[in-house]
């Protein structure tokens, strides 16, 4: 299948108006509060972004209420999202959650995602992979005991989509902790059950956390290369303007290479972040595979951008008034986010069947 990834007018208008209501309501500022406990700001922009503009139900189809656009919006989206590092659970909710009640076909919770009137997060911890193990909850009837440890997405969920016995349960109320995150902007929580009353809603769900679980990772890049790009643009245009030594910084060669290679980096990831992503939204056959791949290459890059622009920025980069911090610590933890880098290469070493390293070919 032949796939064009050239952004459509949709596309295109969807990420300024993303980008116009995040310059206004995400001011680095504020999600730098949230370092020091304030977190004043995920409430309304998450009401803004889910609810006003309609993007919680962007995967939801037009018959259960929702937008009826596919991977590729929400991969947008998220795109924008991470270039402002905005503390909102559009990944958790409108991207893994919404995936797995979609594949198991549950239509009143997704019916109230799609109007934005609940917030869902999966129940796993957030370094959970495609192929990692999942909590071991204990289930007495319709009973669920146990505990999940860092949960992304938890704080701000309504309902909380837990795994136990093979099946998937929906929780209402949990005992839930926040934890001291490395990236507050994406606070986890500890969610404890203790006899906590929930309701079956499929008996069989394990492909379907899988499916969500491998959606998530393949969405997660467009949110890193997000991260690398804003990274890039503000180091170039930092460069621009300072002065050394009676020049601009930016003249010198060696600088010029780092930037340069940088950006071919940045580059490689948006491709294959959209790649992944158009894949998804057609349900092509090579979409496991691209997904691995964005999610392998993506999470690794957003890190180098990150890292790149810190050592480029000089001292003021070091400051806690500058918001580069903010968007290292993001892409530190998106690093190890739905499967860590490494287990997405072994996963695409299998899926193309490559064989073990020193073995002969």
């Amino acid at each position: 299948m032949t796939l064009d990834l050239l952004p459509t007018d949709v596309e295109k208008d969807l990420r300024a108006t993303v980008r116009d209501l995040l310059a206004e309501r995400c001011e680095a500022a504020r999600v730098r509060e949230m370092y020091d406990g304030d977190r004043s700001i995920v409430e309304p922009l998450w009401q803004a972004v889910g609810r006003d503009l309609g993007l919680a139900g962007l995967l939801i189809p037009d018959e259960l209420g929702g937008a009826g656009a596919s991977a590729r919006e929400v991969a947008v989206v998220l795109e924008e999202l991470g270039r402002a590092v905005a503390p909102v659970p559009f990944l958790t909710s409108a991207a893994v959650a919404t995936t797995v009640l979609l594949a198991i076909s549950e239509t009143d919770l997704v019916g109230r995602l799609a109007e934005g009137s609940v917030t869902a997060a999966l129940a796993v911890p957030f370094n959970t992979g495609p192929e990692s193990a999942l909590p071991d909850i204990g289930v007495d009837g319709t009973r669920l005991t146990g505990t999940v440890t860092s949960v992304a997405g938890a704080l701000e969920a309504d309902v909380l989509l837990v795994p136990a016995g093979g099946g998937l349960w929906a929780v209402d109320r949990a005992t839930t902790a926040p934890v001291s995150s490395l990236d507050m902007s994406r606070q986890l929580a500890d969610v404890s059950f203790d006899q906590t009353e929930a309701r079956l809603v499929a008996d069989d769900a394990t492909d379907a956390i899988a499916q969500g679980l491998r959606a998530g990772a393949a969405l997660l890049a467009s949110e890193q290369v997000g991260l690398a790009r804003w990274c890039l643009e503000a180091t170039v245009g930092y460069l621009k303007e300072r002065r050394q030594f009676g020049r601009v910084v930016g003249g010198f060669q060696a600088l010029k290479h780092r930037l340069a290679d940088l950006y071919t980096a940045v580059e490689s990831a948006s491709a294959s972040a959209a790649y992944a992503a158009a894949t998804l939204a057609e349900g092509d056959p090579d979409a496991e595979i691209a997904g691995a791949v964005a999610a392998a290459y993506c999470g690794d890059l957003a890190v180098r951008a990150a890292e790149e622009a810190l050592q480029l920025h000089g001292g003021i980069g070091m400051t806690w008034e500058h918001p580069l911090h903010l968007y290292l610590k993001r892409a530190k933890a998106d690093q190890i986010a739905l499967g860590s880098t490494g287990s997405h290469r072994r996963r695409l070493a299998v899926l193309v069947d490559l064989p073990p390293a020193g073995k002969d070919t």
